[in-house]
């Protein structure tokens, strides 16, 4: 009944928010806070259920003999328990955020509180089945917070971040059906058993590469990070929280059950996924360091944060039955990164809601004087930082000192080699700290200690910003950043004893002595590489003087944008394949033995079926913007037609001709014939564009998903 709730509630509350803020704004701004509110108090039933011993599991019947799996443990509640703090604590701050100069807050509620319901489903599941269908579900519904604004803007980063979605997910399906043909089962806790098992250690690579790919995406990881920096700027800031905080962390849940049972002890693996760790990481960091929006840059240290976890997972493989800092490291990076970025996207949240700006030139000196929203960013700043005695500090000192650890082994093996190169992924990983030291000090000295030229008596005269919902959120999370920081042995040792089940975390060979000069090194280093880097290049080349004033400049190349660059130009040369083929098919003899007679018996039942599947598109579509996404602030010219549909359409025409002058050229009503043919023809070409460039493109790939998986559960 408790797992039955966790999922459902939620998504029922959701429905019940829509109807009830048709009548009352207030009343469904409120009834949202408690549906949150008794969420999280059900996770915390939870965690103590689980701690006194108590079983939760749940099966529900599905389809074609497949089911919906639930269960709890330590790590499923722990972070069950921080979804629910996180919807909670987001939903106080967006009472006042969406107070005004905001539409469509009926919208936004209702895919709030259901991309709740199905990140618990995704995170309380037992098999990766029932992972699968959540996930597709999450990724779905979190769409519209991204394409909230209705902006050009918005709408594009929508674009990339349903693409993404999609094509992770039907790569990660892929994935699912070979694992499952190779060992038999999704169940998570069987996948260490099946796989050591398995003689096909191809085909279970096969199968974990493409998992891999889809969960990487949700997650962030290079080289599927594209949807981070675009997503988190125009989504509202409560639920670019929520995307950087939690959402992004149900794709690390997959990679850990791909990594902590499949390849629990694979050096290749481990080697692999080290290495995606790390451009991850640093790729991430100079991002961050370069960018001159608050929003972005928080969204870039997202992606290099992202990268910190992954080494703590690929640490852990590479130890083995040795991995104990690794695998705690990640954990507790998981935890902490979530806290993180709950502040620090609600301090922006605070920032935004009141000057509607996130250029840092514009943004500068508005945290003045403000001692509340001072203290959160404060917090989130310095355990991202990983100050010694905040919670930060714990898990990167963990997850470093599984690096050097892994140098020692390898050097006591007699592989100096081997050993340089981990030294050198050490550094990279202290420089990439010490780069999230560069870049934090850059927005709080922005905030809090630089003064705006000309707007800052107006900043300082507003001293009713936050409401006491909106401050009691902020305070309360970020006070926990140095309470599970000051005595890391009592509380964060106590969650990683907890929560390590999940990822095969062995027991530490001795007490860890977190303020020992030992571990203290490493973060000492990193923060003095972050001190210099602000100092010597942020302020030195990011910055310069403008008529007296000292002004954040952007200096990264556009043409280093991996989307623009590489996966656009890519799938259009892949849709430009197509009109080769065509321009090929000129040749008269190629023409007259191969495409017409072949046009000519499918061209009327193409053009049928096309037609009547881009109608059936559009009204969905039509429905689906009407009701949830009224675009009624987003108008953007668009070419009409590209190589692909301009082919098809020639083929059209040439099909209309041949068909007037062969088979109807007897009959009376011919030309009635032809023109209807060519009209449908016309049609499903004028479909295909409406769909590739609104809501109903979105629909028909998740449509064809979906029936990929019935297609599927059916015949095997």
């Amino acid at each position: 009944m408790t797992l039955a709730f966790l999922v459902f509630f939620p998504m029922i509350a959701a429905v019940l928010s829509y109807v009830i803020g048709k009548y009352n704004k207030t009343a469904r701004d409120n009834f949202v806070i408690v549906s949150c509110l008794v969420t999280m108090a059900t996770c915390a039933g939870a965690v103590l259920g689980v701690i006194n011993g108590v079983e939760y599991t749940l099966n529900i019947p599905a389809f074609c003999g497949m089911e919906l799996n639930f269960e709890l443990d330590g790590f499923r509640t722990l972070y069950a328990l921080i979804g629910g703090v996180m919807w909670l604590c987001t939903s106080m701050l967006s009472k006042q955020y969406f107070a005004h100069h905001y539409h469509n807050r009926n919208r936004y509620y209702f895919f709030y509180l259901m991309t709740l319901g199905a990140t618990l489903g995704v995170f309380l599941s037992s098999d990766l089945y029932t992972t699968f269908i959540f996930f597709e579900i999450m990724s779905f519904t979190s769409y519209t917070w991204v394409a909230h604004d209705e902006t050009p803007g918005a709408m594009r980063a929508a674009e990339t971040y349903l693409a993404v979605a999609i094509i992770g997910g039907m790569v990660m399906l892929v994935g699912l059906f070979i694992l499952y043909m190779t060992l038999g089962t999704l169940t998570i806790s069987e996948l260490h058993h099946a796989a050591e098992a398995c003689a096909n250690k191809g085909a279970l690579w096969a199968a974990s590469l493409c998992i891999l790919f889809g969960f990487g995406a949700k997650a962030g990881m290079f080289p599927m990070h594209i949807w981070l920096p675009k997503a988190h700027p125009v989504a509202p800031a409560p639920a670019s929280a929520l995307l950087s905080g939690i959402l992004t962390k149900s794709g690390v849940f997959g990679i850990i059950v791909v990594s902590a049972n499949i390849f629990r002890e694979s050096k290749a693996w481990g080697n692999m996924l080290l290495v995606l760790a790390l451009i991850t990481m640093l790729g991430g960091a100079v991002l961050a360091v370069f960018s001159v929006n608050l929003k972005r840059t928080l969204a870039c240290s997202s992606m290099s944060q992202i990268g910190f976890i992954l080494t703590g997972i690929a640490m852990s493989c590479l130890l083995g039955h040795h991995n104990a800092l690794a695998a705690r490291g990640a954990l507790l990076y998981m935890l902490n990164h979530s806290l993180f970025k709950l502040i620090l996207f609600m301090a922006a949240g605070v920032v935004y809601m009141h000057l509607h700006k996130l250029s840092l030139n514009d943004v500068r000196g508005f945290g003045r004087k403000k001692p509340i929203l001072h203290f959160a960013f404060l917090m989130g700043a310095f355990g991202l930082m990983g100050v010694p005695g905040f919670s930060g500090y714990v898990s990167k000192t963990l997850i470093h000192e599984s690096i050097v650890e892994y140098v020692h082994l390898l050097t006591h093996d007699g592989l100096t080699g081997a050993a340089t190169l981990y030294t050198l992924a050490e550094w990279i990983y202290l420089f990439s700290g010490g780069l999230t030291g560069a870049y934090m000090i850059k927005l709080y000295i922005c905030l809090f200690w630089q003064k705006h030229p000309s707007e800052q008596i107006f900043y300082n005269a507003n001293k009713k910003y936050m409401t006491f919902l909106s401050g009691l959120a902020l305070f309360a999370s970020a006070i926990l950043v140095p309470v599970l920081g000051v005595q890391p042995n009592l509380t964060m040792d106590a969650i990683a004893d907890f929560a390590g089940g999940f990822l095969h975390a062995g027991t530490p060979e001795h007490h860890v002595e977190y303020f020992s000069w030992v571990n203290l090194k490493g973060a000492c280093i990193s923060l003095g590489i972050g001190l210099v880097v602000y100092l010597f290049f942020i302020r030195t080349k990011l910055m310069r003087n403008e008529n007296g004033v000292r002004v954040y400049v952007d200096l990264w190349p556009e043409k280093l944008d991996i989307e623009d660059r590489v996966y656009r130009p890519a799938i259009m040369w892949l849709l430009s394949f197509g009109g080769l083929l065509a321009q090929i098919g000129n040749e008269e003899k190629l023409e007259n033995k191969v495409y017409w007679p072949v046009l000519r018996c499918l061209s009327f039942t193409g053009a049928v079926v096309s037609k009547a599947l881009g109608d059936v598109l559009d009204e969905l579509a039509l429905i689906f913007t009407n009701t949830f996404l009224k675009m009624k602030h987003y108008t953007e010219t668009v070419r009409i037609g590209n190589i692909f549909t301009d082919t098809v359409g020639g083929f059209a025409d040439k099909t209309a001709e041949v068909l007037n002058q062969t088979i109807f050229r007897r009959h009376p009503h011919a030309h009635h014939y032809t023109g209807t043919l060519a009209g449908w023809w016309n049609g499903m070409l004028a479909a295909v564009r409406k769909m590739t460039h609104t809501m109903s493109y979105g629909l028909l790939l998740f449509g064809l998903g979906l029936c990929v998986t019935l297609i599927y559960l059916l015949l095997y």
